[in-house]
């Protein structure tokens, strides 16, 4: 069973996501903030990961490059309000490898085509 670490720091969107990937038998973790995805992610490696730029704390981009440091080179999808060029995220997304960039709110067709796709 594939892995999916959802990191976002509204729990509204945070579990209204993960019920929806467990109802199709993905196993899921959430984290509220970056630094609690970073604490979880010393004990596992997730296939994929969605993780939100726009959280207070560390921010989603800051939590990939640690991510990247720390040599975890699970697939992530980031998730946006923003659009992509905005304060260069996407140049920052780019550089840390990033499978997709999906904006919210989040639709779900789009988001599970996404997500199936890059758990194949």
């Amino acid at each position: 069973m594939a892995n999916l670490l959802i990191v976002d720091d509204e729990n509204d969107v945070r579990e209204f996501a993960a019920n929806f990937f467990r109802r199709r038998k993905i196993n899921v973790t959430t984290a509220a903030s970056g630094e609690d995805a970073l604490l979880l992610l010393e004990k596992m490696v997730p296939d994929l990961i969605l993780l939100d730029i726009k959280m207070t704390g560390i921010d989603g981009i800051e939590t990939l490059r640690r991510i990247r440091q720390k040599g975890i080179a699970s697939k992530v999808i980031m998730v946006t309000g923003k659009k992509p060029d905005e304060e260069g995220s996407l140049e920052k997304c780019k550089e840390y490898t990033v499978s997709a960039y999906v904006h919210k709110p989040l639709e779900l067709d789009e988001l599970e085509s996404i997500v199936v796709n890059e758990l194949k």
